[in-house]
């Protein structure tokens, strides 16, 4: 392993980075080894690392809780993109908010209908860190039918005046600038941005091995504004406990959420997507028996 480099964070000790939050996730910790920082600065809205890792690449870190690392990050990418697109029978326009990495831009603008991509960052400095230190994820931010507003999710959707088919809430954890995309008042400024039809899905930065609680709380705070809500996950080494919830909410009669309304061949499946297919799409709504009871109790 090479030299640590001269730039230092708190988070790195001994050349490991440890992700210690008693907030989050009590009693237990993650740790990655580090081959070499990067990137250690605070923005306007929080404090950046980013790591070379010596086994899950290219690590993006804020405020102490890792966002992505580039070995596992496609299972998340594909998983908030492809179950409301899939979803949808014909998505043309999507809204991407939070996701300055890249990364569901990467995965929306795979589906042929889309006619335009919008994403809304709050904070600059990770579209700018994206581009230098997540090329794999951040290759769609110039493509032709995206668009980059840096700008609040919050004041984006209260002057929105076009409607969305498909909008993704892709937040960092409820503290600091995401705190508010986890309120009622959010989810009801998603619900007047959608078209008749659309599907809003927001990561849960929870599951059901930490505060089940906290995701029962979020799906009645959902179903206080949509008809149709769903619990949905995917498995992801480096994020809390393996898991990361995904809750997906249309007041659509006519959509089926836990049932792809479109498919592509198997052929096509394994060459556009390392994670997603369209039985993951249904078996990623069954729960355990004891969580289903929690949550969909």
């Amino acid at each position: 392993m090479s030299e640590i480099s001269k730039l230092t964070h708190p988070r790195v000790i001994d050349g490991w980075f440890r992700e210690i939050s008693d907030e989050y996730f009590p009693g237990q910790a993650m740790m990655l080894r580090v081959e070499e920082i990067l990137l250690a600065e605070k923005s306007e809205f929080q404090d950046i690392l980013v790591f070379k890792s010596t086994d899950y690449g290219n690590v993006l870190v804020l405020d102490g809780i890792i966002q992505v690392t580039e070995r596992d990050e496609f299972a998340y990418q594909e998983m908030i993109t492809h179950l409301p697109m899939f979803s949808h029978p014909n998505p043309k326009r999507v809204l991407v908010i939070g996701g300055g990495d890249g990364g569901v831009l990467r995965e929306v603008v795979k589906h042929p209908s889309v006619e335009s991509a919008t994403l809304v960052e709050i904070d600059s400095t990770i579209i700018d860190l994206s581009r230098k230190y997540l090329p794999g994820m951040s290759s769609a931010l110039d493509h032709p039918k995206v668009k980059i507003c840096i700008q609040d999710g919050f004041k984006f959707l209260e002057e929105a005046s076009e409607k969305f088919d498909v909008i993704i809430t892709d937040s960092s954890d409820p503290e600091g600038p995401a705190e508010a995309f986890f309120q009622e008042n959010y989810f009801h400024l998603l619900k007047s941005a959608l078209s008749p039809n659309g599907i809003v899905i927001s990561q849960a930065s929870e599951n059901i091995w930490l505060k089940i609680a906290n995701l029962k709380k979020l799906k009645n705070i959902c179903e206080k504004v949509f008809s149709q809500v769903k619990y949905s996950y995917c498995t992801i080494p480096t994020y809390t406990s393996g898991q990361l919830g995904l809750m997906v909410c249309t007041d659509s009669p006519e959509i089926e959420l836990i049932t792809p309304s479109r498919r592509v061949s198997r052929k096509e499946e394994s060459a556009l997507f390392r994670y997603y297919n369209s039985e993951i799409h249904t078996q990623s709504f069954v729960l355990p028996t004891w969580a289903d009871k929690v949550i969909n109790g």
